[in-house]
């Protein structure tokens, strides 16, 4: 269970950037219910604004993955190779959302797949999980083009099928791997740095939500594989 299991100095697949200094890192959002979680508004670009938004019944997963597999909703359904639903166990106790799907992702239809998700393997190994013991899913299901930040308009048309998976699933707690995915699922600006450390609910529910670097950040920066290994610490006295 040491730190040596998950060493992987391999080239990335996938790009975390480094925690950004943030003026606004000590104000706490106010909670929402998990159903009103909303990103920033980003400004209409001309193809959003004359896309049909489409709605689609969620009530179990089957209808779930068929809503997703249809979706285009916004531009990335409609050059993807592959939807990426998630994976995993749809009785876990244990949800992990990354970010997007990346290149192999995109190609197999399933998430953390390339060498992020062999290390994400080793880090449950670490604290006596695999990954058919957990459920897998992404705030995205395509891929944005060359791995870059999901944008707002995309994470608005996602976020009724990932509001869906934690509603379906109802895990007992979640780890929220990377900045883009910590800050989106509390509502908060804050550095990805200063949520570590911390148990915090996910907005509207009382599941525990605890935030640690992606695993692809970690291939880039083993230096924090120990801070991560902290958090795995926490998150298995929450499992």
């Amino acid at each position: 269970m040491g730190i040596r299991l998950w060493r992987d100095r391999e080239a990335l697949e996938a790009r975390e950037p480094s925690p950004q200094p943030n003026t606004d890192a000590g104000q706490e959002a106010q909670p929402q219910p998990a159903t009103a979680l909303r990103p920033a508004a980003a400004a209409p670009t001309q193809e959003s604004t004359h896309r049909e938004v489409r709605h689609y019944p969620l009530e179990d997963w089957d209808q779930l993955l068929h809503g997703i597999e249809a979706c285009h909703n916004c531009a990335l359904g409609d050059h993807c190779t592959r939807k990426v639903p998630g994976k995993g166990n749809r009785e876990a106790e244990l949800m992990i959302i990354g970010e997007a799907p990346g290149a192999q992702e995109d190609r197999q239809g399933l998430p953390f797949v390339g060498r992020a998700g062999q290390l994400l393997d080793r880090m449950l190994k670490a604290i006596d999980l695999s990954s058919e013991q957990v459920y897998i899913t992404n705030i995205l299901k395509c891929r944005p083009p060359n791995n870059r930040d999901p944008s707002p308009e995309e994470i608005t048309a996602c976020q009724p099928f990932l509001q869906a998976q934690i509603r379906l699933l109802k895990p007992k707690v979640i780890l929220s791997v990377g900045r883009i995915s910590a800050q989106y699922l509390l509502q908060q600006h804050t550095a990805l740095g200063r949520l570590r450390q911390q148990v915090h609910r996910l907005p509207g529910t009382d599941i525990p939500l605890i935030a640690t670097y992606h695993p692809a950040y970690l291939l880039r920066n083993p230096r924090d594989k120990g801070k991560a290994w902290n958090d795995l610490k926490t998150l298995f006295d929450h499992i």
